[in-house]
């Protein structure tokens, strides 16, 4: 017999008793587009006034999971509608949890870090965060991975999971107000009461530190070569930590040249003991 042509009723396969249609298949695709656009859409309308109070990161985290509901929403009701009903999908996912257990085990790791990331908020969009050695910019909190932007003007991605089980400093939280530390030696001898008013004057005269947080001088210890100082400030913007740091130690370097003030270099005093030669006895 002659195979009947397919048509958008054909009846393809069946899933948990359940005929699947062409149909069937070209109305999921469709929800699923719709999902999309209509998450996009939920999300950029909750961001817009959500941000209207304040607070990004929050705004963000909110719009993402209104963004992601409305997606799933709209597909489950989009497969019960057309055919497929939701104790299929249940079938199916048991039958993908295989395939979950050797190789999706990180996708769905990552994504449940996600939504923590994005309910609990230790870390948000626009905060300025330390990982590992890098510091940068909290940029995105996608469902897989979260981009970073460094100070070099790259983006970093970070595994979701990464920044829940791992360390991480949350410069940004819970104020944007960062001390900053700058080392300085000063060699023995010095005056360390004029080490300590050379600083903080130079301090002061950096409009970038704060001046409801007054700059703070601690003498940490008598190193090998030098005596050791350390300044603290404060500033309203972490990251610009790198670049403040840097213009306090050039304003340092000429400010104890003016004062008199020696930055010692590491050095070392060589003793030498003589001894007398034994006398020679005499024949």
């Amino acid at each position: 017999m002659p195979t009947p042509p397919i048509n958008l009723h054909t009846e393809l396969f069946h899933l948990s008793g359940t005929p699947v249609t062409l149909e069937a298949i070209i109305a999921l695709v469709a929800s699923m587009g719709i999902a999309v656009i209509v998450g996009q859409w939920v999300k950029r309308l909750a961001k817009r006034f959500l941000s209207r109070r304040g607070d990004e990161g929050s705004a963000y985290a909110v719009a993402r999971i209104a963004q992601y509901v409305v997606v799933f929403a709209i597909v489950a009701v989009g497969l019960d509608n057309f055919g497929i009903s939701l104790k299929s999908i249940a079938a199916l996912g048991a039958f993908l949890s295989v395939g979950v257990g050797f190789g999706m085990q990180n996708i769905v790791q990552n994504f449940v870090s996600g939504l923590i990331l994005l309910i609990e908020s230790p870390v948000k969009q626009g905060d300025v965060v330390r990982t590992g050695n890098t510091v940068g910019i909290v940029d995105e909190i996608a469902m897989r991975a979260t981009r970073i932007s460094t100070r070099d003007g790259v983006a970093i991605i970070v595994p979701n999971s990464d920044l829940i089980t791992g360390r991480v400093v949350n410069l940004s939280a819970p104020t944007s107000v960062y001390r900053a530390r700058v080392a300085v030696g000063a060699a023995y001898g010095s005056d360390t009461a004029l080490v300590k008013e050379t600083l903080l004057a130079v301090a002061r005269r950096d409009a970038r530190v704060l001046a409801d947080h007054p700059p703070e001088v601690y003498f940490r210890d008598f190193a090998d070569s030098a005596l050791s100082f350390e300044l603290c400030v404060w500033l309203d913007d972490p990251f610009s930590d790198e670049v403040v740091t840097s213009d306090l130690r050039f304003a340092i370097d000429a400010a104890f040249r003016e004062a008199g003030i020696e930055i010692p270099f590491p050095q070392r005093d060589l003793h030498i003991k003589t001894e007398a030669s034994p006398l020679a006895p005499r024949g």
